[in-house]
């Protein structure tokens, strides 16, 4: 599909989110509540995400109704993200309007799997310095 028209399916579908889609992004990810920058229906290549951080390298698409039957599509999909570096979590559509804490949960586990881990200074946190 051509840039120009993925980019106005894009917005079409972020002017016409589902509910589950709205409340994740209003409850977790909008406007840096999650400390990061969200980017909804995010065009990558020639797939939309639903939600996209560049900074995490993490696409979380919210699945419903929409996904049925669409397996093979997603696990290309899938497939294709990560060959560029990118993880990509999913999250079901019913247990963002039906079961929120499990999906903060998720998204948090996610997010924290994607922070790189600071390197350890060995200046000044010995144990061995001045132990009894």
């Amino acid at each position: 599909m051509a840039a120009k028209v993925l980019k106005d399916y894009a917005r079409k579908m972020r002017n016409n989110s589902t509910k589950g889609e709205i409340k994740f992004w209003c409850e977790l990810v909008r406007k840096g509540k999650s400390g990061y920058q969200f980017y909804r229906q995010k065009v990558i290549d020639n797939y939309i995400a639903d939600f996209y951080c560049a900074q995490l390298k993490l696409v979380v698409e919210i699945d419903g109704s929409s996904h049925d039957g669409k397996e093979e599509y997603d696990m290309r999909r899938d497939k294709h993200l990560e060959s560029l570096g990118l993880r990509v979590l999913h999250i079901k559509d019913d247990d963002v309007k039906e079961n929120f804490a499990l999906v903060e949960k998720q998204f948090w586990e996610a997010v924290k799997s994607q922070i790189p881990l600071a390197p350890f200074s060995k200046k000044g946190d010995s144990c061995e310095e001045g132990a009894d």
